[in-house]
């Protein structure tokens, strides 16, 4: 039996991946035809806030929040095996409530989790907000990463300890006596078990049970901004704005069901330009530097599809992480890796199985 592991995509998903499996001793090979963070990883903001992104207690923000205590061990020993800094920063999240609705609803949350600020505290938190706002929740373990960053990192660590990366578009996926002949655009490549991680673009792969997902494009702008730093990232009723060391922000995002259509278009800017700047009227100060888009990777429940595929022996999902991506990537390394290298099976992925896919018998 072929003992070697074929991962489909380089973005932070199979980056993260490759790196925990050549840790763990395993010969892996990584197939991207758009080069290493090239998809949705590029066009993403970085945040890690499991309590802002799933609200309601479940199965996802379990699994985010076992994830974002993995963060700075993670990514203290990738920045030592690639010798190459991330900027990583944990500075906490501040949902801004405009309507009496929201402001209840942020309170309540906050009996949960975080601290209530009242819209006194909420301006001396953050002196720049609009003064529609009428209070928020502060969750200070909240941060961000620059993915790219860390998807190039994760990459040349998984190098550093022997996986391979290989330039192609893989396009069929058949069985073999030994395990899987992968053919990509540049050949076939033979493997003993094959992890699919190809975001968006996994549906495109053909021999193979695939899951439904289907590609929800995001856009993101860049702007100078033009006061003090801003002291946490700031989520408002339309957009959210993540605050770099640079003295940027990242302002985000759309939703759009655009099909593979990868465009920023002038609608998309638009919308985030005018949210910020009903957020934050300094905004209309900032420098415009750039825009981008990606394509995000939905599953009709919205939850990622994780784990072994019980009808193809091999075949491993790691797909339809939609906007937690990033937030999920060492849970998913760690779940995934433990699974194909030890064979150890975490309950957690029962939840995340393909199989809930399965029409009913």
């Amino acid at each position: 039996m072929n003992d070697s592991v074929l991962i489909v995509g380089a973005g932070m998903i199979g980056c993260a991946i490759a790196r925990e499996l050549a840790a763990r001793g395993v010969p892996c090979t990584v197939v991207e035809d758009r080069g290493v963070a090239g998809g949705a990883t590029q066009a993403s903001a970085g945040m890690l806030a499991p309590y802002v992104e799933a609200h309601e207690r479940g199965p996802l923000l379990d699994l985010a929040v076992r994830s974002l205590a993995l963060f700075p061990e993670w990514i203290a020993a990738v920045r030592r095996e690639a010798r190459m800094d991330v900027e990583f920063a944990t500075l906490g999240t501040l949902e801004v409530a405009t309507t009496p609705e929201r402001a209840a609803a942020l309170r309540a949350a906050s009996r949960e989790h975080g601290e209530w600020l009242d819209a006194e505290a909420l301006q001396r938190a953050c002196p720049s907000l609009c003064r529609a706002a009428a209070g928020g929740r502060l969750t200070p373990e909240h941060g961000y990463i620059v993915a790219p960053q860390m998807a190039n990192a994760l990459a040349q660590a998984a190098e550093g300890l022997g996986a391979a990366f290989r330039a192609g578009r893989v396009e069929r996926i058949t069985r073999t006596a030994s395990g899987y002949r992968v053919e990509t655009t540049a050949g076939a490549i033979d493997a003993g078990r094959v992890v699919l991680a190809a975001g968006a673009w996994t549906n495109g792969i053909q021999g193979v049970r695939t899951p439904p997902i289907r590609p929800v494009r995001g856009q993101i702008v860049q702007l100078a901004w033009p006061e003090q730093p801003l002291r946490s990232i700031v989520w408002g009723p339309r957009c959210y704005v993540v605050p770099r060391l640079d003295q940027s922000i990242l302002v985000g995002a759309t939703m759009e069901e655009a099909g593979y259509d990868e465009r920023t278009t002038a609608a998309g800017v638009r919308d985030l330009l005018d949210a910020v700047c009903e957020l934050l009227p300094v905004a209309r100060d900032a420098s415009f530097l750039h825009a981008r888009a990606g394509l995000r990777p939905a599953s009709p429940d919205g939850l990622p599809v994780l784990g072994a595929d019980p009808a193809q022996p091999g075949i491993f999902h790691a797909s339809g992480h939609y906007r937690n991506g990033i937030l999920l990537a060492p849970i998913t390394a760690t779940l995934l890796a433990d699974l194909i290298a030890d064979g150890r099976r975490d309950p957690a992925l029962d939840d995340f199985s393909v199989t809930r896919f399965d029409p009913p018998r």
